[in-house]
C-alpha cells in the first residue's frame, strides 16, 4: 500500500461519526425538553458555540490568532438587521445567508492584511479592524442607531410557517439547526485535503510550502470560511433578539470567545461547542454567588486549567464513562482525549 493510501486510510478513519458525537448532539437536542424555562440562555449557548466554531476554524486550524472575530460578528448582526427594518429580505433564513455573505466579504477583503503578520502583528491587524468597524458603526449612527441601536427589528417566520415566541423556543431550535448544518460542513472541510494542508501551514508554513501547498491561499480561504461563520452567529443573535447594537463590535465579544477556547480546546471542532457550555455555566453559577466579582472566578478556572492541564481534566472526567464502557464494550471503545490536547 502506498503512502497517499495510508494518509488516505488515515483520513477516513478520523472522518468517521463516534458514538460520543452522537450523544452529544441528543443531548443538546435533549435540553429543550429537559430545560423548557431556559430557552433563552441556551440560545445564547448556542450562537456563542458557534462564534468559538468559527474561531477554531482559524486559530486550531491554520494558526490564525484573532482578537478581532467580533468584527465580523457585528457585521452579520447590523446586516441582518437592516435587512429587516427596510424590508429587503424578510424572511430569517435567507437573510441569515445574506448577512453570512456581507461578513464573507468584509473577510475576504481584510484577510490580506492578516496573513502578511504573524502572531502579535495579526493581534494587532485583527483588533484593528474590529475597532475600525466599531467606529464606523457608531460615525455612521443615522444607519445603524449609534448606541441606542438598530429600531424596529422584526422578525418573519421562519419559512413562513415558525413565528419568533417571547419564551425563545423556536429562536433555540432554529439557531441549535443553523449551528448543526454548518458544524457538519465544517467537520467535512477539516477532514478533507483542504484541512490537512491547514494543519501542515499551522505546524510549519515553510515545509507546507516547499511541498507545494499555497500557504496564502489557504489561508485566505479558511479566515474568509470563518469570516462567514462569525457573520452568521452574529445574524442569529439579531434575529433571536431583535437588537443590534454597537456591542456586537466590542473587544469583550472577542475575549470571551478566547476565553471559551481556552476552557474547551482548539483544533477538534467540539472545543468550542464544550466551551460556550461551560463558560456560560460558569457565568451563571457565579453571577448568582457573587455577582459584582464573577469575572475573578472566571479567571480562577482559567489558572486552574493552565496549572493541571486541559488534558488531565479530560481523562477525570472520562474516568467513569470508560471505565463503564470497558466493563461492557472492552477498552477499545474508551472515550479518546483530543490529540491537539494531548501537550
Amino acid at each position: 500500500m502506498s503512502a497517499s493510501s495510508d494518509i488516505g486510510a488515515i483520513a477516513k478513519a478520523h472522518a468517521k461519526w463516534h458514538w460520543g458525537e452522537i450523544v452529544f448532539w441528543c443531548l443538546a437536542l435533549s435540553c429543550a425538553f429537559l430545560f423548557p424555562s431556559r430557552y433563552l440562555i441556551m440560545t445564547d449557548i448556542v450562537r456563542l458555540a458557534l462564534f468559538a466554531l468559527s474561531l477554531d476554524l482559524i486559530l486550531g486550524y491554520a494558526g490564525i490568532v484573532s482578537l478581532g472575530h467580533a468584527a465580523f460578528f457585528g457585521v452579520g448582526a447590523y446586516s441582518a438587521g437592516l435587512l429587516s427594518v427596510h424590508g429587503i429580505v424578510t424572511e430569517p433564513v435567507v437573510a441569515l445567508v445574506v448577512a453570512g455573505l456581507a461578513a464573507t466579504v468584509v473577510g475576504f477583503v481584510t484577510s490580506f492584511l492578516v496573513i502578511r503578520g504573524v502572531d502579535l502583528t495579526r493581534l494587532m491587524v485583527t483588533l484593528g479592524i474590529a475597532l475600525l468597524l466599531e467606529a464606523l458603526a457608531e460615525r455612521y449612527s443615522n444607519i445603524t442607531g449609534g448606541t441606542d441601536g438598530l429600531q424596529g427589528i422584526e422578525m418573519a417566520p421562519i419559512l413562513g410557517y415558525f413565528s419568533f415566541d417571547i419564551f425563545g423556543k423556536v429562536g433555540f431550535f432554529y439557531a441549535l439547526a443553523v449551528l448543526f448544518v454548518l458544524f457538519l460542513l465544517a467537520r467535512r472541510i477539516v477532514h478533507s485535503p483542504f484541512g490537512l494542508s491547514l494543519r501542515a501551514i499551522k505546524n510549519n508554513p515553510l515545509r507546507a510550502a516547499a511541498v507545494g501547498v499555497p500557504v496564502n491561499r489557504r489561508l485566505i480561504a479558511v479566515y474568509t470560511l470563518a469570516s462567514f461563520y462569525a457573520g452568521i452567529a452574529g445574524a442569529l443573535f439579531t434575529q433571536t433578539t431583535q437588537l443590534a447594537s454597537l456591542d456586537v463590535f466590542a473587544f469583550e465579544r472577542s475575549a470571551d470567545l478566547m476565553l471559551v477556547l481556552v476552557i474547551g480546546g482548539t483544533g477538534y471542532l467540539y472545543g468550542g461547542l464544550i466551551g460556550a457550555v461551560v463558560f456560560k455555566m460558569l457565568q451563571e453559577l457565579f453571577q448568582m454567588i457573587t455577582p459584582q466579582y464573577w469575572l475573578f472566578w472566571i479567571g480562577l478556572v482559567l489558572v486552574v486549567i493552565v496549572l493541571i492541564g486541559r488534558a488531565r481534566l479530560h481523562r477525570w472526567v472520562l474516568f467513569v464513562p470508560n471505565w463503564v464502557i470497558r466493563q461492557f464494550a472492552g477498552s477499545k471503545a474508551a472515550v479518546a482525549v483530543p490529540e491537539s490536547d494531548a501537550s
